[in-house]
């Protein structure tokens, strides 16, 4: 909902995250649900099926180790939380995608990313788009948030590298 609120400008992300969140609640609801009740168990069971390909991108573009990710959710969020009062959404985004996303899309993509970010708001202006009150609630929220976004994503990229997942293609 958070992206959606943030407008044309978001969509393409915000379909991505949908069709992300889609896939997951699919095979944690589907015929092998058991083997994904938690991020362990779901990159075992991928990588012991070949579901997964370490080396190239498999039959398999939608196994849940390839849509995981919360990067730029993190860098972009600590970005506004963290960032000046005037400092410039598009600037902040840009980082973040360009740092996390930007690597996984084709160039086209990432060059309407950059351009749509340009029509971002003000950083007050967006704060008060998450609708959680005043700017400076809405960074107390942010500063409530981030640690466990943080703490997942630190399981997340520590269980990769054990399994060398980390650069999937």
């Amino acid at each position: 909902r958070f992206l959606q609120s943030l407008g044309t400008v978001f969509s393409f992300i915000s379909k991505d995250a949908v069709a992300k969140i889609q896939i997951m609640e699919n095979y944690c609801c589907g015929e092998q649900r058991e083997n994904y009740t938690s991020l362990q168990s779901m990159v075992e069971y991928e990588l012991t099926n070949g579901l997964v390909d370490i080396h190239k991108r498999s039959e398999h573009p939608d196994s849940g180790c390839r849509t995981v990710a919360l990067r730029w959710l993190q860098l972009f969020l600590e970005g506004l939380r963290t960032g000046r009062e005037d400092s410039r959404t598009s600037v902040i985004c840009t980082d973040s995608y360009n740092a996390s996303l930007a690597a996984y899309h084709p160039w086209v993509i990432r060059k309407a990313a950059t351009v749509a970010f340009c029509a971002l708001p003000s950083r007050n202006a967006f704060l008060e788009i998450m609708n959680v009150g005043t700017p400076e609630e809405a960074i107390a929220v942010l500063g409530e948030a981030l640690p466990y976004i943080c703490e997942v994503y630190g399981i997340t990229q520590e269980l990769f590298a054990q399994h060398q997942l980390l650069d999937l293609p």
